[in-house]
C-alpha cells in the first residue's frame, strides 16, 4: 500500500504539472483558433481610410456572433462610404456650379473697365455685379437642398415656371460670355408652354446647357433654344453648331467626368460635371434630360417638364 501511495504521489508531482502545460496549450490554441477571425477583422479594419471605405470585414461564419458582427460593421462602413460620396460629389457640383456666375461677375467687371464712364453707368455695372452675387448666394444654398433633396432628407419648391421667361432670363444672364465669342444666342418660342418644378434649380440646369454650348461651339457660331409644348409635355431644347458628340460616348454623356466632344480650338477646359448636375437637376424636378440628336456639326439636348396644366386640369 506504501508503495502504491508512493507511486500515486510520484504520478501527481509528475503528471499534474504536465497536464496543467498541456491544458494550458490546447487552451491557448483553442482560444487563438476562436479568435482567429477577430484579429484578422481587426487586421482590416486598421487598414481602413476615408479613401479606402469601400473595404469590408472579412466574415468567416456570417451566422455566428462574430459573423452578425461582421456583418453590422460592413453595413456601417457602407453606410459611410455614401456619406462621404455624397460630401465629394457636393464639393465637386458647387466648385462647378460656382465657375459660371464667377466667369459672369468678372466678365462685366471687365467690360466695365475698359473705358471711362459716367457715375450712372458705374452704378447699373455695379448693381448687375450685386444681382449676380445674390444669385450665387441663391445658388448654394439650391445646391444644398438639391444634395439633400437626393438623399430625401429636403424637398424642392414646386411652382410654375414659363419656360419663355427662363430661357430669355438664361440667354441675358450668359448673353456677355456668347458675345466675346462673337457668337449668336436665340430664343424661339411657341405659345407659352408652362412647367412645374423649382424655378431656380431648373434654371441653373438650363444654364448649364446654354453654357456647355457656348463653350463647345466656334466663334461666331449660332445657339438656338427652343421652347414648346409637346405630347410629352413642355419642352425646352438647347441646339448648337458645335462639333457634336463623339458616338462612341453618347451612351453616357451624361455620366459625371465624362466629356464627349472637344473644342475645334482644343483648349476648352472643363471637369465633365455640367451636363450630369442638369440631367440631376431636372431629373429631381420630375423632368427628363435628353440628348436629342448629334449631328456631324452640332448637338441638341432637351429638357421635358411636367405640365402645370395638366396638373391644373387635375386639381380642376
Amino acid at each position: 500500500m506504501r508503495a502504491e501511495l508512493r507511486n500515486l504521489a510520484l504520478i501527481l508531482v509528475l503528471g499534474l504539472p504536465l497536464g496543467v502545460t498541456i491544458a494550458g496549450f490546447g487552451g491557448y490554441s483553442l482560444a487563438r483558433l476562436a479568435l482567429a477571425p477577430v484579429n484578422r477583422m481587426a487586421a482590416r479594419a486598421r487598414l481602413i481610410t476615408a479613401e479606402r471605405l469601400s473595404d469590408r470585414l472579412p466574415i468567416d461564419h456570417p451566422d455566428d456572433e462574430l459573423g452578425r458582427l461582421a456583418t453590422v460593421f460592413n453595413q456601417t462602413l457602407g453606410r459611410l462610404e455614401a456619406s462621404f460620396e455624397q460630401m465629394r460629389r457636393f464639393t465637386a457640383d458647387v466648385s462647378h456650379e460656382l465657375r459660371t456666375p464667377l466667369t459672369a461677375i468678372r466678365s462685366v467687371g471687365e467690360v466695365g473697365l475698359r473705358e471711362p464712364r459716367d457715375a450712372q453707368k458705374y452704378r447699373a455695372i455695379i448693381g448687375s455685379m450685386l444681382e449676380e452675387a445674390d444669385r450665387l448666394s441663391a445658388l448654394v444654398d439650391r445646391l444644398l437642398t438639391l444634395s439633400r433633396a437626393e438623399s430625401g432628407q429636403a424637398k424642392l419648391s414646386v411652382e410654375v415656371v414659363d419656360l419663355r421667361e427662363l430661357a430669355e432670363d438664361v440667354v441675358s444672364y450668359l448673353g456677355v460670355l456668347a458675345e466675346e465669342k462673337g457668337q449668336a444666342v436665340t430664343v424661339e418660342a411657341t405659345g407659352k408652354p408652362r412647367g412645374l418644378g423649382d424655378r431656380v434649380v431648373l434654371r441653373q440646369s438650363l444654364i448649364n446647357l446654354v453654357d456647355n454650348a457656348i463653350k463647345y461651339t466656334p466663334a461666331g457660331g449660332r445657339i438656338r433654344i427652343g421652347v414648346a409644348d409637346t405630347p410629352a409635355g413642355p419642352s425646352v431644347t438647347v441646339s448648337d453648331s458645335g462639333p457634336g458628340i463623339a458616338p462612341e460616348v453618347r451612351t453616357r454623356i451624361f455620366d459625371r467626368y465624362e466629356r464627349g466632344r472637344h473644342a475645334p480650338d482644343d483648349d476648352i477646359g472643363g471637369s465633365g460635371l455640367g451636363l450630369a448636375i442638369a440631367k440631376w437637376a431636372v431629373e429631381v424636378n420630375g423632368g427628363q434630360l435628353s440628348l436629342e440628336s448629334t449631328a456631324e456639326a452640332g448637338s441638341t439636348f432637351r429638357i421635358t417638364l411636367p405640365s402645370a396644366l395638366a396638373t391644373a386640369g387635375a386639381k380642376g
